[in-house]
């Protein structure tokens, strides 16, 4: 399952699933620091991991995961939900990496080959997340 560490993936190119469909612009002229405070505030923080926690399990359905960097592969449905919910979760699958960290709106995806790209796009979308 692991064929990199942590850091390797930590020093390649990455794309974000996040609420926004693109990163905000300096001087955009909205109040996204306001915005973001308000989604890292209860109840929407919860919202937003769980659309998290949704992607993850359907993406947990095609393919293998683990959250201990390949010493267990697919944890128990609760266990995803737990770590992606509330704690730094750390997400091998394939060849590739997703970090969820517990009060961000967005998660990040490293190293996607085209197809894992193209299913998570897929899966973001029904999850009214976007990957850029």
């Amino acid at each position: 399952m692991r064929k990199r560490a942590v850091e390797e993936y930590l020093q390649t190119p990455y794309r974000i699933i996040d609420i926004l469909p693109e990163r905000v612009p300096e001087n955009s002229g909205g109040q996204v620091f306001a915005i973001e405070k308000y989604w890292r505030s209860e109840p929407n923080r919860t919202a937003v991991k769980q659309k998290h926690v949704s992607l993850i399990l359907k993406l947990n359905c095609y393919r293998s995961i683990s959250l201990d960097e390949g010493k267990t592969l697919n944890p128990s449905p609760d266990r995803i939900a737990e770590a992606v919910g509330t704690e730094r979760a750390v997400i091998m699958l394939d060849d590739s990496m997703i970090i969820a960290e517990p009060d961000d709106h967005y998660m990040t995806l490293y190293h996607p080959d085209e197809a894992l790209l193209n299913l998570i796009r897929a899966l973001a979308a029904g999850e009214g997340l976007y990957v850029w």
